[in-house]
């Protein structure tokens, strides 16, 4: 009898055990809202968004709040002037696609743990708010520095984020950033935009598994997306605004 108890007790346990490295699927699911651009009520069968940390989580889903981690927000006077990077003639550094907007000085120690303060006051926060992830984004600044940071300080400043968010008791995101082994930095999950259209998608894959969060903002490559993995992972076709509903332009799809 107790042979038999044994077996039965060992065949649910098999049966019941996660896969994929411990995860058994994606926490967030497989429809999640990019919602950038504002927060708004989620459409039915939506099991989880990523909002702005000036936002709050939805209540009952899985949220993940967005932090400009390596940048400023344009019009915003958060970061000290003497953390934004600046050229040798004294001018700040600005994303040339992205006008505003301003890299933070990561190039030594002294500045990254200045840095990790102050971004980390922010994680801290969306922790507090009830978030369960947050999205660093910007994590490839270094490569729009002109070669004033270098991808080692964009790994240090990495390793000091992800070490805030899990003391916060919040997973963190590989935002973009392909050049870099987010896995082996200690992040947990990716947000990739367009990785269909610039053919990584299975560096993200390879990385985290189903643990991949994928806008894609044409149809084209929406649709090749959701043939090549939407049953994995979460993939919306968004507009580049990631507005909100009501507004010209807006756009928001799952795969079927």
């Amino acid at each position: 009898m107790r042979g038999w108890l044994l077996v039965v007790l060992l065949v649910l346990t098999a049966c019941s055990a996660p896969t994929d490295g411990g995860v058994d699927g994606p926490p967030w699911g497989l429809r999640v809202d990019y919602q950038l651009g504002g927060a708004y009520e989620p459409a039915d069968g939506v099991t989880g968004v990523v909002r702005d940390r000036t936002d709050p989580p939805a209540p009952g889903l899985w949220s993940a709040c967005y932090v400009n981690a390596f940048q400023t927000q344009p019009g915003s006077d958060e970061v000290p002037q003497d953390l934004q990077l600046r050229t040798p003639d004294g001018q700040r550094v600005e994303d040339p696609d992205w006008p505003g907007e301003f890299l933070l000085d990561i190039s030594t120690p002294q500045l990254r743990a200045r840095v990790a303060e102050l971004v980390g006051s922010w994680v801290d926060g969306c922790a507090a708010d009830g978030f369960d992830a947050v999205e660093p984004d910007n994590l490839d600044s270094w490569t729009r520095s002109d070669g004033l940071l270098t991808r080692a300080d964009a790994e240090a400043m990495t390793r000091l984020l992800v070490d805030r968010a899990h003391a916060a008791g919040l997973d963190i995101a590989q935002k973009n950033a392909a050049e870099l082994d987010g896995a082996a930095l200690g992040l947990d999950y990716a947000v990739t935009e367009q990785c269909q259209v610039h053919d990584e998608c299975d560096v993200y894959t390879d990385a985290y598994g189903d643990r991949v969060i994928e806008v894609e903002y044409t149809d084209d490559a929406f649709a090749e997306a959701c043939a090549a993995r939407g049953d994995r992972v979460a993939v919306q076709r968004r507009d580049l605004d990631v507005s909100v509903p009501g507004s010209e332009g807006y756009t928001s799809r799952f795969c079927s």
